[in-house]
């Protein structure tokens, strides 16, 4: 069965109602592929704004979410309150909730067990940094990265994995499509050896760093690349032409 392509667009913190009614307006204008899941990661006080005005093909997602219902959590949010008002992705594992943040492998696992079983779906972040892709660790990394998910997670049916490059994240630099293909790969062959080849059959892996529409066909055509998960561009008009990399 072949994998349905999936783009998400990671806004991080960026905009305001103005810009957000400007990226809705381009979103609507389209078209956008029939073809393609399309999902927005969106600042946690514009979720509702969002989803009142969303385009109907258009999910959207929030960018965190803590591994409790509710409780002495200052600041976070739980995925019951994502789908109190109906919310129903969350972004998890970003690099920027891994670096800045200092979110550990075990935390990031506990938060995607945590939403899953409360019916969010869920994009898991995993990518090295440059030090780690010049030491020759990329591999080790993304393997160490899902296997902590893996330990917590038995249905991967709602699970996206976001390979992200760390040092390809808003610099200008890319993957090649040769780079990009040959870990997605690897992914894919790890998840069947180490949990099964179905879950690898089936499981979409995103690719996000610097994806633009200069060069989204190229790497949406690799094999293994089953979409892309945008942050700079996904503000911009260019990200219609990221959905239908694949027209």
């Amino acid at each position: 069965m072949a994998r349905k392509f999936v783009v998400g667009g990671n806004w991080k913190m960026n905009g305001n109602k103005e810009q957000i009614g400007q990226i809705l307006n381009f979103l609507k204008e389209g078209p956008l592929n029939a073809d393609t899941e399309v999902v927005v990661g969106v600042p946690a006080i514009y979720l509702e704004f969002v989803k009142n005005n969303a385009p109907g093909n258009v999910e959207v997602a929030a960018q965190n979410c803590y591994k409790a219902e509710k409780g002495a959590f200052t600041g976070e949010i739980s995925p019951l309150m994502l789908k109190d008002i109906g919310v129903n992705w969350v972004i998890l594992g970003h690099s920027e909730r891994r670096q800045i943040f200092g979110e550990s492998d075990e935390l990031i696992a506990d938060k995607i067990a945590f939403a899953l079983q409360n019916g969010l779906k869920v994009i898991a972040c995993i990518g090295e940094t440059l030090e780690e892709r010049e030491a020759g660790k990329t591999e080790e990394v993304v393997f160490r990265q899902t296997k902590a998910i893996a330990d917590k997670v038995k249905d991967w049916s709602n699970v996206v994995i976001a390979y992200e490059p760390v040092w390809a994240i808003g610099t200008g630099k890319t993957a090649s499509p040769e780079q990009a293909q040959e870990v997605h790969k690897a992914l894919r062959d790890y998840i069947a050896s180490s949990i099964s080849p179905d879950v690898a059959g089936g499981i979409r892996i995103q690719y996000g760093g610097s994806v633009t529409g200069a060069n989204c066909k190229e790497l949406g055509s690799q094999p293994d690349i089953d979409g892309f998960l945008v942050e700079g561009a996904s503000l911009k008009p260019e990200f219609v032409d990221i959905v239908n990399a694949k027209q």
